[in-house]
């Protein structure tokens, strides 16, 4: 369902001036950077022209409580449709009017198909996490800003929204339209969110052959190595099982069988103690690695260059940070964790049920959930039974294409000494359902070598925040991208 802007007047916050930062609002600059009262000051809404940088973007993004659940994401969704409105864009809200998503379009010259741009508004929470600063308030402190969202994935969108703006501002017209599509609930499914976009309102994306959106940036922990750029151009589907064992009970005091729940437990997490249903290299590994051997110092080269000539070989990755060699072997994996455990009534007695919860992402290509469940019915025995939860969506295979060739000319236009580098992402996200419409979607999250430190540590954690520089690097990257400047053929 359509949802007008009316419907979520009532809930927006009011505004102490008609066209910028209220009385209660931003302070210290005129692009409304700068000291705060607390999440939920009257300045969120109505801001205008106030806010064009990415810095003031990202910091009004921040002071949004969106945590998801239970999302909440109204206010901060009409903050952006009236950012964007009042810029001339096209603008509809579609879905819950407590959880709606917008899609804004600003015009092209009609010489390229329509671009995609996708980013999320909800947060996880910050429940019994130990912040050093509030994580709504959105403090800039030595040049980073602090909050939940910054990195994942307020910031992202601060960057795009800028870009654009400066576009619109300006009056340039990209080649193709550009969509922009601000969505709910990527944290916890996307049933609100982009499932029910695609879903329901396909034809918003008619014509799309490229989409960027989440993931991408400093993710492989090499940065000491090489100024490295990686785009995310697959990702891994998501399979979610509760396996439950079954035997007889009785008291503890007694040896249990070999057909006990504990016994048939332990053998099935003996046979995925290694994390994986087996090696292969998937064309999107292939390429990943042999670019990312090639763009790093000799030493470490050829480290990544032997695991991929023999990824079966635990040793070839020695030297390498930990994270790091554990994210390399399981781009070549299809994966299964045990994560969660249940079952036992008492110390002395013998479970006769136990449920473990499996999680399982599955490499890009033709995987259909029956082989992922034959896999898993090979390690935990015919008696077990298995309740798959959650399915996610196959990943296609990608393209290295024009859509691919364009985001590297975008990276090298500003840090002509990166070397961007494509890659597959263990996670999943809203990717996985625009690329259902047969769209090329791409994680693209500019940052500048070496910046935020860490960032990947700070994604779902407490003290989450990223660098003001980081916000300007990606948002001049994505206006060199919309503005058609790094399009082959234009010079």
């Amino acid at each position: 369902m359509m949802v007008a802007p009316e419907q979520l007047a009532a809930t927006r916050r009011s505004t102490g001036s008609s066209g910028g930062v209220g009385a209660a609002g931003l302070v210290g600059s005129s692009d409304g950077v700068g000291a705060a009262g607390p999440a939920g000051s009257s300045a969120l809404a109505g801001v205008g022209r106030a806010v064009r940088s990415p810095a003031a973007i990202a910091q009004h993004l921040v002071r949004f409580v969106t945590t998801n659940p239970p999302g909440a994401e109204a206010e901060c969704v009409g903050w952006v449709r009236d950012l964007l409105a009042d810029a001339g864009l096209e603008t509809r809200l579609l879905g819950d009017p407590a959880r709606p998503n917008l899609v804004a379009r600003l015009p092209g010259r009609g010489l390229e198909p329509p671009l995609l741009l996708h980013a999320h508004v909800d947060v996880v929470p910050v429940t019994g996490q130990p912040w050093t600063r509030p994580p709504f308030d959105g403090e800039i402190v030595d040049g980073e800003l602090w909050g939940r969202g910054a990195v994942d994935m307020k910031g992202h969108l601060a960057m795009m929204l800028a870009a654009v703006l400066r576009m619109s501002d300006a009056g340039e017209r990209p080649r193709g339209d550009v969509i922009l599509a601000v969505v709910s609930d990527e944290e916890t499914g996307s049933d609100a969110g982009a499932r029910l976009l695609v879903r329901d309102h396909p034809y918003l994306f008619t014509g799309v052959r490229y989409a960027v959106g989440e993931d991408g940036g400093a993710e492989l922990g090499l940065g000491d190595h090489a100024r490295l750029h990686p785009v995310v151009v697959a990702e891994k589907r998501t399979c979610w099982v509760r396996v439950t064992f079954r035997g007889p009970g009785g008291h503890a005091s007694r040896v249990a069988g070999p057909g006990s729940a504990v016994g048939q437990l332990t053998r099935f997490l003996a046979a995925i103690s290694g994390g994986g249903l087996g090696v292969e290299m998937t064309p999107v590994a292939h390429r990943m690695l042999t670019d990312l051997a090639a763009a790093l110092p000799p030493e470490v080269g050829a480290r990544v260059a032997a695991f991929h000539a023999d990824p079966t070989d635990p040793g070839t990755l020695d030297g390498l940070p930990g994270p790091t060699a554990r994210y390399l072997r399981s781009v070549v994996q299809h994966t299964v964790s045990a994560t969660v455990l249940r079952g036992g009534t008492g110390t002395n007695v013998h479970p006769a049920e136990i449920t473990v919860e499996v999680d399982g992402r599955v490499l890009p290509g033709e995987y259909p959930t029956s082989w992922f469940l034959d896999q898993l019915r090979a390690r935990t025995g015919p008696d077990a039974d298995l309740d798959l939860f959650v399915e996610g969506e196959i990943s296609p295979a990608p393209r290295f294409d024009e859509g691919y060739d364009r985001l590297v000319a975008a990276l090298r236009a500003h840090d002509p000494a990166g070397t961007p580098v494509p890659v597959l992402t263990t996670a999943s996200t809203d990717a996985r359902l625009f690329s259902q419409l047969g769209i090329q979607c791409f994680g693209w999250f500019p940052l500048p070598a070496g910046a935020p430190v860490g960032y990947r540590d700070r994604l779902h954690q407490a003290d989450e925040r990223i660098s003001l520089a980081a916000l300007d690097f990606g948002a001049d990257c994505f206006h060199t991208l919309l503005s058609g400047r790094s399009h082959p053929h234009v010079r």
